[in-house]
């Protein structure tokens, strides 16, 4: 998929937060195409390239295994990986449960291996600001958070709607939504930490006539209880409206964050010296001036096509820097089993308010 793209120009050495050469080495990749496998191999700088996971274990003997294959494949190919004595980086979901994820992570457990999802838009810079905003208390406690993804993922000409090439998502418990779900449930956790959800609703709906789709809509309101106080989450994926975008928005006791992940920008409103009066107009001043600056940010980015996964780079180096010095790495095992948790109370209808 795309995201291989990703990885393995972070591996080459391509990466957005200087030179890896001196502590990663590209030893294989992978994959049941013969040609795809070979045009990632030159492209990349791969020394072999295999079609098979066995063959590639047990001749590259490889040190991290990144999984990026679809996620119905993720735990059968994860369970090798750890088998062989690999730490493994796999991408998102890894497991279409909770329970399955906990077999796994008793597997690297005993096998003193780490297992690492992939949770990159935690490390964009946009949701690192508004967490260093929230960790400062420059926002007060966290009173709500809302997370909305559009996407015409119904479009037949687009690689989830194409009746003609059926994506593997579509075999997922949730369809193409559950793809999602990790993104949601990470970026809820990170940005409202230490919430136990106890009433969530999810209503799972489509609304398009693709028959692909077990479901092309999902509107979950999540309410929990928190360090200081009642906390709210509303999820929302939308398949019918536009322009695309991922917006993510915190609000606290004193004001709120908000960003889009597709158009970054990050703008906050709080109060400001001057009292209550004053603190709106700087807020739209100083609102103004970051829109206008984040827009002349994009244009270039779009010209040198750098796109929403910034943060997966990083991410990366961070995760390779834990691994080389013995250190936790940035995703923990809890914040794996916390996400899935709570992915599970989304998948689970039966959960109402």
């Amino acid at each position: 998929g795309a995201i291989s793209h990703e990885h393995l120009s972070f591996l080459a050495g391509r990466t957005t937060v200087g030179p890896v050469g001196d502590r990663v080495r590209l030893a294989a990749v992978c994959d049941l195409s013969p040609t795809a496998g070979a045009f990632a191999s030159a492209e990349f700088g791969a020394e072999t390239s295999h079609t098979d996971l066995t063959e590639m274990l047990e001749t590259a003997r490889p040190d991290v295994v990144h999984v990026l294959t679809p996620p119905e494949t993720h735990p059968v190919l994860v369970a090798q990986a750890l088998d062989a004595g690999a730490d493994v980086i796999c991408e998102k979901p890894i497991t279409p449960d909770l329970a399955t994820l906990d077999e796994l992570l008793a597997k690297a457990s005993a096998r003193g291996r780490r297992l690492i999802e992939s949770h990159n838009y935690r490390f964009n810079e946009s949701i690192r600001r508004i967490r260093n905003e929230i960790d400062a208390g420059a926002l007060g406690p966290v009173r709500e958070v809302e997370i909305r993804i559009v996407l015409p993922v119904t479009d037949p000409a687009g690689r989830f709607g194409d009746p003609n090439l059926p994506n593997p998502i579509h075999r997922m418990p949730a369809g193409v939504i559950h793809d999602f779900t990790t993104h949601f449930a990470y970026l809820v956790r990170h940005l409202a930490p230490g919430v136990d959800y106890r009433r969530v609703a999810a209503a799972w709906s489509r609304h398009d006539d693709n028959a692909l789709f077990r479901y092309d809509d999902l509107d979950a309101l999540l309410i929990g209880e928190g360090p200081d106080g009642a906390v709210h989450a509303r999820l929302r994926f939308d398949a019918r409206s536009a322009p695309d975008s991922f917006t993510v928005t915190v609000r606290g006791a004193d004001g709120f964050a908000e960003t889009d992940l597709f158009q970054p920008y990050v703008r906050f409103v709080r109060p400001r010296p001057g009292g209550a009066k004053i603190s709106p107009i700087v807020n739209h001043l100083a609102g103004g001036a970051t829109l206008l600056t984040a827009g002349v940010r994009n244009l270039g980015q779009k010209l040198l096509q750098h796109g929403p996964y910034e943060g997966l780079h990083r991410m990366l180096d961070e995760i390779y820097t834990a691994l080389a010095t013995g250190k936790e790495p940035p995703i923990t095992t809890d914040d794996l089993r916390s996400a899935s948790e709570l992915v599970d109370l989304l998948l689970d209808e039966r959960v109402a308010l």
